[in-house]
């Protein structure tokens, strides 16, 4: 099934939803922010309102008010024209901007009258077509009657809404929600005189009304043709709707609009042998496009992405983390907090720094038993004919829109490969969380694994602040998509960056934040080592492994817990161990580094308790004793195991420590 069908198909099964207004819930500093989203009926799109004007049933003028930045979202008929007018005059059938509605523009305008005379006339005439046709409704009716007094200006600066300089004419310098006044967007509201029955009387709700535009548009459309997505016939159409990815998006995503470069001529003679999409079709599908979007998009940069379940049931994101997919049930929770603008912004700088040292934790440790619970609960909602759709949208120019990737799989198999990826990858992962720290077994989502792998140590978190940087993104969600989609091999170089940043933890500020590259490091080692070996490795140590890698990573470890037991935690808190300094080279030389780091521990052995120094010196020489002579005197360079042997020798000691106590 091509992606046209499936959109159609999104629209058709969710037809009950039409011209309902549902919130999307987004984290940002601490606040919850909701975004409006709609299923638009055909020939309807959205606009950002800023003034809304009370009449009645007859008319008559009740009140104006500037719109609430929040309410702002409004419904309206379009035409095929005005829904793609950029610099053209195509007046919208009902709502539109003051110079289209207001007959008596030029008079509060001064010397910016040019072309609202004709553009008052066109869309009078066009109101009047729909007021005089068998398809009319009240609300266009008594719209009609009152803009044909030519009063909106003048009521409009009489309640204030629009504000006039000394001359009487529009302020210059006045905006409505950072808009100049003479480009504000009207929306009415049609009182009852006599309430009689319940009724929507905001023009841009009322769904009878929505209903009476599309009864009058069909009668309006030219000659029909066959529509090559539905096989029906359609009146065709070659205008189509832009604002895709977002209310201010102006690239298209289907265009056919040249007809003097080779674009279809040498293949066909006209366009419309070569492509004819029916226009309710056209507008379904993009309808559907923009609500699914809206309702469950993630947008890197430029780059955007959806995924659905082909009966709109929730099921786990391909790009969120062990963590997110385990504490979320259900879409909507999954959305707010997956999208949670900072996790660790709320926090003050020394409450941060007082967490981190106090390793506050929230106690419970998601573990890998319960990320497979939680996925045989999206198993069951499933059913045989159930599939997954992926779509994502770039633009290279800000008028074409482009179709990067598209994928349908079987609803069952990408449950498969969900959990493979996080399994294969899953190590001990920690990030910062409503105050605390939440330790997990698995592997982050995609933007926490691009701040890791990318993003500079920057007020105490991991993050790309560059402007530019954050493009990488939607770079690294194309590269991992097929890995997390289709199972496919992990691309190696991701696995080198990991491994030469944890290589290097003096480059970080913060320890915690350098714990975090370490164990995304050891994530992507663990499953590259699976992919290409079938190797699988466990956070709890491995005592009988005798990899040359692997053991150097132990003894590094140990030789870091030496040292980090004599510290003072007031005095010593930001000090790196010699360890850490030399582990860069470590990794590059092993064998001639390991001896420098051995004579440096004297002293720190020297400082503590008996017990504790003979505990690590038998450490020590119970792993010295797994190498063989060759390997441990072998000096070229260790690959990535050596963080997996460090991570679960560090782990099983910090362990050990908790026992002990």
């Amino acid at each position: 099934m091509n992606w046209e069908q499936e959109l159609l198909n999104l629209y058709e099964i969710n037809a009950d939803k039409v011209g309902q207004v549902n919130y999307r819930v987004y984290r940002k500093k601490g606040e919850d922010l909701k975004v409006p989203y709609v299923l638009l009926p055909p020939f309807h799109t959205t606009v950002t309102a800023q003034i809304e004007v009370e009449i009645d049933e007859d008319g008559k003028f009740l009140d104006a008010s500037a719109v609430a930045n929040e309410d702002k979202q409004t419904i309206i008929p379009i035409t095929e024209k005005s829904g793609s007018r950029t610099a053209g005059k195509a007046p919208h059938p009902l709502c539109d901007n003051l110079q289209y509605l207001a007959g008596d523009y030029g008079r509060y305008s001064g010397e910016k009258t040019k072309g609202a005379e004709e553009c008052h006339a066109l869309y009078m005439n066009a109101l009047k077509e729909w007021h005089e046709s068998p398809y009319t409704h009240k609300k266009v009716d008594a719209v009609y009657a009152y803009l044909k007094k030519n009063t909106l200006m003048k009521d409009l600066a009489e309640t204030k809404v629009l504000l006039l300089d000394e001359n009487g004419n529009l302020d210059a310098s006045a905006k409505i929600q950072n808009i100049p006044q003479e480009k504000a967007f009207v929306r009415f509201v049609v009182r009852q005189k006599f309430a009689k029955d319940i009724v929507e009387e905001n023009c841009w709700l009322d769904r009878t009304l929505q209903d009476a535009f599309i009864r009058y548009y069909q009668t309006m459309e030219g000659e029909k043709n066959l529509d090559y997505l539905t096989g029906k016939q359609e009146v065709p159409s070659y205008l189509h709707p832009k604002k895709i990815r977002n209310e201010g998006d102006g690239a298209k995503l289907i265009s056919s609009n040249d007809t003097t470069n080779f674009t279809f001529l040498g293949r066909f003679l006209t366009k419309e042998q070569a492509f004819s999409i029916g226009g309710e079709s056209s507008q379904k599908i993009h309808n559907a496009l923009k609500w699914i979007i809206r309702r469950q998009g993630v947008s890197f940069d430029t780059l955007t992405m959806v995924t659905w379940e082909s009966n709109l049931q929730p099921m786990p994101r391909w790009d969120a983390s062990t963590e997110i997919l385990v504490s979320s049930q259900t879409s909507e929770e999954e959305f707010e907090e997956e999208f949670d603008d900072d996790f660790g912004e709320d926090l003050a700088d020394e409450d941060l720094a007082q967490e981190k040292k106090e390793n506050v934790s929230d106690g419970n440790m998601i573990t890998a038993f319960q990320f497979c619970s939680a996925l045989k609960g999206y198993r069951k909602k499933i059913e045989n004919s159930s599939r997954m759709v992926l779509m994502a949208f770039d633009a290279a120019t800000t008028g074409r829109l482009a179709l990067a990737e598209y994928k349908v799989l079987e609803t069952g198999k990408y449950l498969e490969n969900i959990e493979k990826w996080h399994l294969q990858g899953g190590w001990l992962q920690q990030k910062f969380k409503n105050k605390k720290i939440v330790r997990y077994e698995g592997i982050p989502g995609i933007t926490e694994i691009a701040d890791i792998l990318y993003g500079s140590d920057a007020g105490g978190f991991l993050t790309i602040n560059d402007k530019n940087g954050k493009k990488l993104y939607g770079e690294l969600s194309k590269r991992l998509l097929p890995c997390i989609w289709n199972g496919r091999k992990l691309p190696y170089d991701l696995v080198v960056t990991a491994v030469n940043r944890a290589s290097n933890p003096q480059s970080y500020k913060e320890r915690f934040n350098w714990e975090r590259v370490l164990m995304l490091a050891c994530s992507l080692v663990k499953k590259y080592r699976y992919e290409t070996s079938k190797e699988e490795w466990k956070l709890a140590l491995e005592k009988e492994c005798k990899d040359r890698n692997y053991l150097y990573g132990r003894l590094l470890a140990v030789a870091d817990r030496i040292e980090y037991r004599t510290y003072d935690m007031d005095r010593d808190a930001g000090r790196v161990t010699n360890a850490k300094r030399y582990m860069s080279t470590f990794a590059q030389r092993p064998y001639d580094t390991w001896k420098i780091i051995e004579e440096n521990l004297q002293p720190y052995l020297n400082k503590l308790k008996a017990v504790e120094r003979r505990y690590y010196e038998n450490l020590i020489d119970e792993i010295c004793q797994q190498f063989t002579s060759e390997s441990f005197c072998d000096n070229t360079k260790l690959d990535g195991l050596y963080l997996l042997g460090f991570h679960s020798q560090s782990y099983d000691l910090k362990t050990y420590k908790k026992e002990e106590e």
